[in-house]
């Protein structure tokens, strides 16, 4: 075996050095050319795959008319928004639009985030193609992603979170859209968020996988609906297995009595796992809840912590 010199070594660490001095870990993107970039799938395809240490893109305000897509080896990436009212994302694609199939939903978002340990703040994601069927705004496959001060605009199918074994944490956002508009099966925390019901449908529809202790988690959340709104269920299961509770919301009088629904497969109820803990408001009402609904004791309810929930990451 050949020793390696002194020389070669040292010159081996230089270009190491040479080429992490190189990355850009924070980038800008402005539509008016200020920044390094003026569109921000070109900045995200610009960063290294796999960093040594996080990137963090900030966008200027703007209307910024794109497809986005974070790929799995953009890991430990931020998307930072300038004012999350006026930094907004927005396509209109949908369903009819991508015509691939029964699967066409999948291929519809505005931003798709698939690498893990993703962040987003002050960001407005939209699907703009209308009431036209399903039109997914915001996609999450990655795990460990948060999202704080963010706002998510569309109708049906606005929020895919996925993954059998990803964690999501959105923090003081806004999620609005008509039916089923925040669906998967990834583990998802909702913490003073604001879900906005733009017309009597369901609000979840979650395929949470069996064995997995929790799926949609709603906590210290405010349930508002459009004025001529009245018909709303907290949610329905789209596989069995699915999990989703409300703890301590605000449920408006859109709220329908029931609270719940079951799909197409009256089986679903024995596996599902919907549950309410001290919710109020005009909605919040459990009397006439359906049977096989639960009711979290204290002691239960104090196990639905971020930590326990989504790991010691969220902290």
């Amino acid at each position: 075996m050949k020793k390696i010199s002194i020389f070669n070594l040292l010159l081996f660490i230089t270009s190491f050095a040479h080429a992490q001095d190189n990355i850009q870990f924070k980038i800008t993107v402005a539509q008016d050319g200020s920044g390094d970039f003026t569109r921000i799938q070109d900045a995200i395809d610009a960063t290294k795959a796999f960093p040594p240490k996080p990137i963090t893109i900030f966008i200027k305000n703007g209307i910024y008319r794109e497809k986005v897509r974070v790929p799995s080896w953009n890991t430990t990436m931020s998307l930072i928004g300038e004012d999350v009212e006026k930094t907004i994302i927005v396509w209109d694609d949908h369903f009819n639009k991508i015509n691939r199939g029964r699967n066409s939903t999948f291929f519809t978002y505005t931003m798709k985030v698939e690498a893990d340990d993703f962040y987003a703040e002050n960001l407005t994601v939209e699907n703009a193609a209308g009431p036209i069927g399903q039109a997914v705004a915001i996609h999450v496959e990655g795990n460990r992603c948060r999202f704080k001060n963010c706002t998510f605009l569309g109708n049906q199918d606005t929020a895919y979170l996925d993954g059998e074994n990803s964690s999501q944490l959105f923090s003081n956002c806004t999620i609005a859209g008509t039916t089923d508009f925040i669906f998967g099966s990834a583990t998802a925390v909702f913490k003073e968020c604001t879900i906005f019901s733009k017309s009597d449908s369901y609000i979840t529809a979650a395929s949470t996988t069996q064995g997995k202790e929790f799926g949609f988690v709603f906590l210290n959340c405010k349930l508002q609906a459009a004025e001529n709104v009245s018909q709303v269920f907290l949610g329905r299961p789209w596989r069995p297995n699915a999990k989703t509770v409300f703890i301590e919301c605000e449920l408006g009088q859109h709220i329908r009595p029931e609270g719940w629904e079951i799909w197409s497969n009256a089986e679903d109820a024995a596996t599902t796992f919907y549950a309410e803990y001290n919710n109020y408001g005009a909605g919040a009402s459990t009397k006439k809840r359906v049977q096989w609904a639960h009711l979290l004791s204290q002691k239960e309810a104090q196990e639905y912590t971020l930590e326990k929930i989504l790991g010691a990451w969220s902290r």
